[in-house]
């Protein structure tokens, strides 16, 4: 998939944002398709001892050790059902590959940027923390996350 995913965005004009769209906890969120190295499916994650509760744990991908994020936990939502399988998006921060922990991933879309609009006022506080802004879509609100802001584990939680 991902090589698909860096096929459209080459395609895409500075006039569009191409995003890798995804659901947590019913809520549709994208990420830059720029961002994002690989898509897996679900995967066995260890635990890790002590690790804050937004680490789900450290998942094997083709031999390298990667931090597993739980968006649901990150975003202050409820957690997944038991027995729910999970994705992961998998981004490179500083040379460190991170998976983060999704309901599931759906399609990558070109959205113009003259629709992206900053955070609305009643977009909830914990939310707006880890968004860039959101498009309208038909009856739906894309909000888009910043990677690097969920990735920064120091803070914003």
């Amino acid at each position: 998939m991902t090589t698909a995913v860096l096929e459209r965005a080459d395609t895409a004009s500075d006039d569009e944002q191409v995003l890798v769209t995804l659901t947590v906890a019913d809520q549709l969120c994208g990420v830059p398709v720029l961002a994002v190295r690989d898509i897996l499916g679900d995967q066995p994650i260890t635990r890790i001892p002590l690790a804050p509760p937004e680490i789900a744990g450290s998942l094997n991908l083709r031999g390298r050790i990667v931090t597993a994020i739980d968006l649901r936990r990150r975003l202050g939502l409820p957690p997944a059902q038991a027995g729910q399988k999970r994705m992961s998006v998998v981004a490179d921060q500083g040379g460190e590959l991170y998976a983060l922990l999704v309901d599931q991933v759906s399609e990558v879309m070109s959205l113009k940027a003259s629709t992206f609009e900053r955070n609305p006022p009643t977009l909830e506080k914990h939310w707006a923390t880890f968004s860039t802004g959101i498009y309208r879509l038909e009856g739906r609100l894309l909000v888009v996350l910043d990677v690097a802001k969920l990735l920064a584990l120091s803070g914003g939680a």
